[in-house]
């Protein structure tokens, strides 16, 4: 009796975690996660929810007087929504893509009329005078990159409310990329954070972006800044992964970065010196999260998220590497693990969780 009690008990689990699959994304030939149409309109009406609800809100100011104190709205007319500047840059960034990979979302319009009103010329051009005049390392890395994200996805598609967003986004964008140009070179040791100033995380959503615009300057910096950081890495130890606030892993996040460094046995080399099969085991477990009203806690969740994707990145620079395969499966059991709680009722998660999960769907598709 006691082992009926437990496969049913197993069983059950698989039913759930299939049942997510078949709602939220299906497994293709290779192996990998795509989201389903059903999917991307689940993870739309998240962001649709929050990206206008201006509180609870976190500022993250810093204050050279009085004059500057002003509601969220006031401060940031694009940005306002989602608790917080960079939670709201990515939730735009998710709607564009569900758009684009799924046409005829039947969001579409919804998301249309909200993206107009917040990416509008004038909106962006003062969230880009904000950035100006605030702290030189306010939203870096993480806001940075995912606006330079947002951008690339808005830059990149042929539609004519895209076209508009992306022009209307150059002259913060044109903030961000000589903040980048100004910093990198005098930024000695890279931050190996898992949450918000990790150095890698930042540097590989700005090469995506050099790549598109064709930002030979910022390619050829980021390109040298990467290898001097941390090309000599050897050893990484994985099994002291996580923190308990690790949205990011810091180890997977730099092989993710370099695998759009270096290309074939270069890379397979570099991974194989820089962490050991022994010790790659320890990211292959998706980790448990106690208490998802928590907003540090809750992090556990986008680890496993942010995990999925970096496998799936790092699988494909490995090709036919007999490694392959245990990234690929550690990617499906991370996005299992956590994907059935992004909508959850605790604000906590539920207003950035659905841009990590879309971003581990579609990014290799």
């Amino acid at each position: 009796m006691k082992h009926l009690f437990f496969f049913l008990l197993w069983a059950a689990g698989w039913h759930m975690i299939l049942a997510q699959e078949t709602a939220f994304y299906r497994l293709d030939e290779t192996g990998k996660a795509r989201l389903t149409r059903e999917g991307a309109s689940h993870f739309a009406g998240l962001a649709l929810s929050c990206l206008e609800q201006e509180y609870p809100n976190k500022l993250n100011q810093t204050l050279a007087n009085e004059s500057q104190l002003g509601s969220p709205r006031e401060l940031h007319p694009a940005f306002y929504g989602c608790y917080d500047w960079h939670s709201s840059v990515h939730g735009c960034w998710m709607l564009v893509r569900l758009m684009r990979k799924f046409p005829g979302l039947p969001e579409e319009a919804e998301i249309r009329r909200l993206l107009n009103r917040l990416l509008s010329r004038r909106n962006l051009r003062e969230e880009a005078e904000y950035m100006e005049r605030e702290s030189k390392s306010w939203e870096r890395m993480y806001g940075w990159g995912w606006l330079l994200k947002l951008y690339e996805e808005t830059d990149g598609w042929r539609d004519p409310d895209a076209r508009d967003w992306a022009n209307a986004l150059e002259p913060l964008v044109a903030v961000i990329v000589g903040r980048l140009e100004a910093f990198l070179p005098n930024q000695a040791i890279p931050v190996r954070t898992g949450v918000h100033p990790n150095t890698a995380f930042g540097m590989a959503f700005a090469l995506d972006y050099a790549w598109h615009a064709g930002d030979r300057k910022l390619e050829k910096l980021l390109v040298e800044r990467a290898k001097t950081y941390y090309h000599a890495d050897t050893g990484w130890p994985a099994r002291w992964e996580p923190s308990g606030e690790d949205f990011l892993s810091p180890g997977l996040i730099e092989a993710d970065l370099m695998q759009r460094i270096y290309e074939g046995g270069t890379y397979k080399r570099w991974f194989k010196r820089f962490v050991s099969r022994r010790d790659r085991d320890a990211w292959y477990e998706p980790v448990d999260v106690s208490d998802r009203a928590d907003p540090k806690i809750v992090h556990l969740d986008g680890l496993n998220l942010s995990r999925a994707w970096c496998f799936y990145g790092i699988a494909g620079a490995l090709n036919k590497d007999k490694d392959r395969e245990p990234l690929l499966e550690a990617a499906r059991e991370h996005l299992a693990a956590s994907l059935p709680y992004v909508a959850s009722p605790h604000y906590e998660g539920s207003h950035w969780l659905g841009t990590f999960a879309v971003y581990a769907l579609t990014s290799y598709w």
